[in-house]
């Protein structure tokens, strides 16, 4: 008998504790890592898609588009607009982005409202590189180091 109440609190125990997490929930850990290029490179395989105002396939995407349908891909729902993103996730300063986190613009006015997202691809040496969706090219990666870019940034965020 007391072996059997014995197997029932751990068993209880290893559940329950197994729930409870310590670590912050935007860490980056083997899961997340998975996720986040899965993310990154099914935006990738866009490269070069026209862009496409409220589009969100191959036949045409705009920035919030591409961005959420790279997102769903690993079963991650996101805001369909850039603007309603933006409040997502965790904001972090831009010396801390990685892969797979979200920088946000003003591109198309001076009052600061947030009209555009780019998914971060790759940060090499301090340099940042996104993927977005341009109303004149459509799909591309731009590099942080233009500064229209650095001029019309407003914040990053990051999911993971």
């Amino acid at each position: 008998m007391i072996h059997k109440s014995f197997f029932f609190l751990m068993v209880i125990s290893l559940v329950f504790g197994a729930c409870s997490s310590t670590k912050d929930a935007y860490s980056t850990n083997s899961k997340s890592i998975v996720k986040i290029n899965n993310v990154v490179d099914f935006a990738l395989k866009h490269e070069g898609v026209k862009y496409r105002y409220g589009g969100t396939t191959a036949k045409g995407m705009d920035c919030s588009g591409l961005v959420s349908t790279s997102f769903k891909e690993a079963n991650i729902i996101l805001p369909r607009s850039s603007r309603d993103m933006a409040k997502e996730g965790k904001e972090i300063p831009l010396a801390e982005v990685k892969k797979g986190d979200l920088v946000f613009f003003a591109a198309r006015n001076r009052k600061k409202v947030i009209d555009h997202v780019g998914l971060v691809t790759t940060v090499k040496n301090g340099k940042i590189q996104f993927i977005h969706s341009s109303t004149q090219r459509g799909v591309i990666i731009s590099s942080f180091s233009e500064e229209y870019w650095q001029r019309t940034f407003i914040k990053a965020v990051t999911l993971f």
